[in-house]
């Protein structure tokens, strides 16, 4: 009965991880418009499908591909127990990847990139470590006989902190696998990554370099609907990797997987 149960868990998540990425989603969210025609980088010419009213368009059969190839090297090294550390702080997406990295307990970046957290991660750390110190000095009491404009500069100096190392203070060496949303705002980050042989997996957009990234997600990199899809379909693929995801959603996706065949063989195939 156990090996039938395990033998389902398997079909079940094999199916659901198939067929997971919709591109009718990607399209509803607008992932498949570019930037203006003369600000392409030619580069991007291979995931290119065409260009209307002078704005490029995305092929977006590439850009599932590319996304495919992206989400299978994620839950690899979320199953090998490799850090992750997702870069995103562009409005759009900064409380997203808060929640996404939270929920998945891998390490983030959600304001700006201060330079050198990969190049001179031991200085970073040692901020870190005087943000611990100051927070136990707060609880404990041990500010209290200072005065009122020294534990204003304390608070504000733990407010710092807090806002540009929370998400990666527990972060004790470089990270395996950086995930990075819009790589142009991002430049620092892809470049210390670089720098330092760390794998990234990023979107670009029809104005940026890919080959800068080990894993380019081609589409648009500010249309936030569309960015929060993917970065839902990152989090299925770091729980899946970890063996957290709910064996319910795999189920739903068998069930889909039926429903379609069935649609299919009478000639008329349902949307995701």
């Amino acid at each position: 009965m156990d090996e039938i149960k395990k033998a389902f868990s398997y079909r079940a998540l094999y199916f659901y991880f198939m067929q997971k990425i919709s591109l009718e989603k990607l399209i509803q969210g607008g992932a498949h418009f570019g930037h203006q025609v003369r600000r392409w980088n030619p580069k991007m010419a291979e995931y290119i499908y065409s260009s209307q009213k002078n704005v490029h368009l995305f092929d977006l059969t590439k850009t599932k591909n590319c996304l495919e190839a992206a989400l299978e090297e994620i839950k690899k090294a979320s199953k090998q127990g490799k850090k992750i550390l997702i870069v995103g702080t562009k409005k759009q997406v900064k409380d997203k990847v808060e929640e996404v990295a939270k929920e998945c307990g891998v390490f983030y970046v959600n304001e700006r990139w201060l330079g050198g957290i990969l190049t001179n991660f031991e200085q970073i750390k040692k901020s870190g470590v005087k943000l611990a110190k100051l927070k136990k000095g707060l609880e404990s009491g041990e500010f209290s006989r200072y005065t009122k404009k020294e534990k204003l500069l304390i608070d504000r100096e733990i407010q710092r902190l807090t806002r540009y190392f929370s998400g990666i203070l527990q972060m004790e060496s470089l990270p395996d696998l950086l995930i990075v949303i819009d790589i142009r705002k991002e430049r620092g980050a892809i470049l210390e990554a670089n720098f330092k042989g760390i794998e990234t997996i990023a979107v670009v957009d029809t104005n940026c370099d890919p080959t800068l990234v080990t894993y380019p997600i081609p589409m648009n990199d500010d249309a936030k609907k569309a960015l929060d899809y993917v970065l839902d379909l990152v989090r299925e693929a770091i729980m899946e990797g970890k063996g957290k995801l709910q064996i319910s959603k795999a189920a739903n996706g068998v069930k889909n997987q039926d429903k379609k065949s069935k649609k299919v063989a009478n000639g008329s195939e349902e949307k995701n």
